[in-house]
């Protein structure tokens, strides 16, 4: 069995007359798309295995739920876990998000890693075209996709969409937009993917490990071959910068033949 590792704990514990029941699982979008992915490339993949089998870290800054002998495709550093919470010491690394979590893998741990990048999100429409078929509904002139630590400060501007949200609503969402503002690493992946202009956010978060550094941002853009651009300082800059919002860049195509090739069919074979 290969399990799939992605981020999606539990919310608090919800009191219930005298007891507490486990409250539902946090299902942010971004963290979603690893399974997604990888189901669609490997069909029968686990999500959630047994814990005694092979592991797989694709999609998201998770490389601190990591264990020795996992196998990396595409996951990420985040920056702010610090180093001694990466309590693995060998990893079979196939692909990372970008240069800067290979930099971090190799001088933090000594793992060799190859020069092999891309967020495996960057697959989504290739692995689900489903979700970028068809009509995505009316227009909506703007989209603003927080990171999920970022929701609470954001969450009174009507334009906001919920990254709790299932992922094809979230897709769809960013689809029938004609801009996107985004704290949301993976609402800029999928914006990029859907060719709607993207104003990237600076994360103002207010969760218990603050906001989101630059650095997995970095990592990403890096990762397809571009430099970091410049994000708005707050909402109300980057809601300004929207109404110039270039289009993107992104070169997917070549990025994508690299993961697919890097994609570590061979672990079903042996797990």
């Amino acid at each position: 069995m290969v399990e799939v590792i992605h981020w999606n704990p539990r919310r608090n514990r919800i009191p219930v007359l005298r007891r507490y029941r486990v409250g539902p699982r946090v299902g942010n979008f971004g963290d979603l798309i690893g399974p997604l992915v990888v189901s669609a490339i490997q069909p029968g993949a686990a999500i959630r295995g047994r814990g005694d089998g092979t592991r797989l870290l694709a999609v998201g800054s998770i490389l601190h739920l990591a264990r020795d002998g996992d196998v990396i495709w595409g996951s990420g550093v985040n920056g702010k876990i610090p180093a001694s919470q990466h309590r693995f010491t060998t990893l079979d690394v196939r692909a990372v998000r970008g240069p800067l979590t290979r930099d971090w893998l190799r001088d933090e741990k000594g793992i060799e890693v190859p020069e092999v990048y891309g967020d495996p999100a960057l697959l989504l429409k290739l692995a689900r075209p489903d979700l970028f078929a068809g009509d995505p509904g009316p227009r909506r002139a703007l989209a603003v996709v927080p990171n999920l630590n970022d929701l609470a400060r954001m969450s009174a501007h009507p334009a906001t969409i919920d990254p709790r949200r299932p992922v094809a609503e979230v897709v769809r969402a960013i689809r029938s937009s004609d801009v996107v503002v985004a704290s949301s690493l993976h609402g800029i992946v999928v914006a990029e993917l859907a060719g709607v202009p993207v104003v990237p956010l600076a994360s103002s978060g207010s969760g218990p490990l603050g906001p989101e550094p630059l650095f997995k941002y970095e990592d990403y853009f890096l990762g397809t071959g571009r430099p970091l651009p410049e994000f708005a300082p707050d909402l109300e800059t980057g809601l300004e910068w929207a109404a110039s919002a270039p289009p993107s860049d992104l070169q997917v195509e070549p990025i994508a033949d690299r993961l697919l090739t890097a994609f570590p069919r061979d672990v079903w074979r042996t797990a």
